[in-house]
């Protein structure tokens, strides 16, 4: 449907038929078959057992039948973006210490929509390939407020999705995240900080710190993503978008049954 030598820029012809230009450009490189079915095995175990770090994910992998080295394990993992969850000594000295925040929400009473969004990077399988979906929720509403498919790890991804939903949502009090490498540079906190965010990072391998956005993740890949394996980026992109339509309509247990709040689409 998007044609190179049209007249029309491929930004445009995006935009006209709601497709995320990442997901255009998507060229599924970069791994073998056999590497990407590891990664297809890596993803379900850390669904499964997000404590499991390199090792335990080798043993794991070895009950699958696949008898691969730690190194090629701790390296797709890497590729992933998949930590093990565990408290860690010395959190100062991890990432970018002058950019990582304390954590806003323990205590915190939630009480309306804006007041905490939720923002995360997982890793969605496809039949030959794979993609970044990044997503952000609202703490009262469960609403995915907005979502971005790309193909790689760039933090101007996150930045360019909050732009986004600022613009068309109004801005949060507070906005949580991990203390991922997107998240503790100089790029995300002066954007929060120029549009008057508060600005929350996760205790690092605190599984509950983050836990509506963690949960979102393992609903939309047990419902839909792992039933569902995607040709390539622009199936992945209407697939979602699509299960995020029905997702934000549903009414939602954690909030009395009561209808999500109604945001405008933001992908």
């Amino acid at each position: 449907m998007i044609d190179k030598k049209n007249k029309l820029s491929i930004r445009n012809q995006c935009t006209l038929l709601e497709v995320n230009r990442s997901s255009f450009y998507y060229d599924a490189k970069g791994e073998n078959e056999y590497n990407l079915k590891l990664m297809g095995l890596i993803d379900k175990i850390n669904l499964d057992y997000p404590t499991y770090g390199v090792l335990r994910t080798q043993a794991e992998l070895e009950d699958y039948k696949h008898f691969v080295s730690e190194n090629r394990v701790r390296r797709l993992m890497r590729k992933m973006g998949i930590e093990a969850i565990y408290p860690k000594k010395n959190l100062s000295k991890l990432g970018k210490a002058k950019y990582i925040h304390p954590y806003l929400l323990r205590n915190l009473e939630i009480t309306r929509p804006n007041q905490v969004w939720a923002i995360d990077i997982t890793y969605i399988k496809m039949k030959k390939g794979f993609m970044y979906l990044t997503a952000i929720i609202d703490h009262y509403s469960r609403y995915i407020v907005g979502w971005t498919l790309s193909n790689t790890l760039d933090k101007e991804v996150q930045v360019n999705l909050v732009k986004q939903c600022i613009t068309k949502q109004g801005k949060p009090e507070i906005i949580n995240s991990d203390q991922g490498s997107q998240f503790t540079s100089k790029l995300w906190v002066e954007t929060l900080k120029e549009n008057n965010i508060s600005i929350s990072m996760d205790g690092k391998g605190r599984a509950l710190d983050n836990v509506y956005i963690e949960r979102f993740f393992r609903t939309i890949k047990q419902d839909y993503v792992y039933l569902n394996p995607a040709n390539d980026g622009l199936e992945l992109y209407r697939g979602i978008r699509g299960y995020i339509k029905v997702y934000n309509s549903r009414k939602h247990q954690g909030i009395g049954e009561k209808p999500k709040v109604k945001y405008k689409a933001v992908a």
